[in-house]
């Protein structure tokens, strides 16, 4: 008898040590964006963004139920191909259980089927609808806006009755999905979209470009309640600057435009009084996780978190927000048992992600630009730039997100 005690207990003390390593393990989060490439400065603010939410999240320690908190950085340079290895990298190679990345959204849907294969949750950073729709997989799960939310808020923004919109994207994921996007939003309202240009990411002369967008809206009679060209556009290039010295004004026409990066909004100082809706500027929220990112962003960098910076802060707050559900758990289906209809705090507010394709309901904002001198925003140097002064708060209770997951 005494000898079957021993046993079990001996039995008893061995499960009780493999539990203990177990919960010891830690939890891999492997970041496979573009640090390189013409995306680099979103990645960088995502990467920050992300490694002070996990600071926030957990009090410094870098830790949630007894598990220590690992990121790996990859750059997938902007390479779809290279993506995909480096994901696949990332889950057979590192035992990553979360992937977070790429921000390039058609990068971003190159990596999806990789997620799928391993059964390994994926969160892109991308803002393309087709991520949350048409190439969707139960293993996705997205923090960052998706083009849809871009579209809602700019359509509530401007959008009524005898308003009339012609548009300008890059022609890819990001572009067409976001005039499509955008086009179904503005339809609710009363506003029409009357003219698409497309052209290629590396775009640079925007001349021709900007008389077709003249001649689309010009001459138009239904259009008594204003006449716009919404640009949506990524990186550096905008092609804002080169349409407003080609004066649409002296056509009744004005430009509207989403919320960007400071860099990109330093143009912008020329484009006073344009409006749109974006997702983040960091004057716009008033929360305690705001202030905090805020604060510390200015001293430790000397300059203002970006647009992107919230987003990789928002999502470090959804992954320890879904472990602490998940009570340490890193099985993939407790972690999307946990992610599903999860309510989480961000610099932005509460963020909800619906069960339906596990996309983040958020609040966006509705701007007009203000022509301001800032010190403040880069810490190497005074700029005069367009601020997206906050109009209004868009909840987003108001924002009504077509679900455009068909599986």
């Amino acid at each position: 008898m005494q000898r079957l005690l021993t046993k079990t207990a001996l039995a008893l003390s061995i499960l009780a040590l493999g539990s203990a390593a177990h919960a010891a393990e830690p939890f891999r989060v492997a970041h496979v964006t573009d640090f390189t490439g013409p995306l680099s400065a979103y990645a960088q603010q995502l990467s920050v963004g992300m490694k002070m939410g996990f600071e926030y999240a957990t009090q410094g320690k870098m830790e949630v139920a007894g598990r220590k908190i690992e990121i790996l950085d990859k750059d997938s340079q902007g390479d779809p191909a290279r993506a995909r290895t480096l994901v696949e990298e990332a889950y057979a190679e590192n035992d990553a259980h979360i992937v977070v990345g790429p921000v390039a959204s058609g990068v971003a849907l190159a990596t999806l089927p990789i997620a799928e294969e391993y059964e390994r949750i994926i969160m892109p950073e991308g803002v393309a609808d087709a991520i949350t729709g048409a190439s969707w997989n139960r293993y996705v799960v997205r923090v960052g806006r998706n083009s849809s939310q871009d579209a809602v808020s700019n359509a509530v923004a401007l959008g009524k009755p005898g308003v009339c919109v012609a548009t300008i994207a890059q022609d890819y994921a990001f572009g067409r999905d976001g005039v499509a996007a955008y086009k179904e939003a503005m339809t609710p309202t009363g506003g029409k979209v009357v003219h698409e240009e497309y052209l290629p990411t590396d775009a640079t002369d925007f001349t021709a470009a900007a008389q077709r967008l003249f001649g689309a809206l010009k001459d138009r009679k239904d259009c008594d309640q204003g006449k716009y060209i919404f640009a949506i556009w990524a990186g550096a290039t905008s092609p804002l600057a080169r349409i407003q010295d080609l004066q649409p004004s002296r056509h009744g026409i004005k430009l509207a435009a989403g919320g960007n990066i400071l860099p990109a909004l330093v143009p912008y100082a020329d484009l006073e009084g344009m409006e749109g809706a974006g997702f983040y500027y960091f004057e716009s929220p008033k929360n305690e996780i705001n202030d905090w990112l805020v604060k510390q962003h200015f001293e430790r960098f000397k300059a203002a978190p970006d647009f992107f910076t919230a987003q990789g802060f928002s999502q470090a707050m959804a992954i320890v927000a879904a472990l602490e559900k998940a009570k340490g758990s890193s099985e993939t289906d407790d972690l999307l048992k946990a992610f599903s209809g999860l309510r989480f705090n961000t610099p932005k507010g509460e963020m909800l992600i619906r069960p339906e394709d596990q996309q983040a309901m958020q609040t966006m904002y509705h701007f007009r630009i203000k022509r301001e001198e800032r010190k403040d925003w880069f810490a190497d140097r005074t700029v005069t730039a367009g601020v997206p002064e906050l109009v209004r708060e868009i909840p987003l209770e108001d924002m009504k997100i077509p679900v455009r997951n068909k599986r």
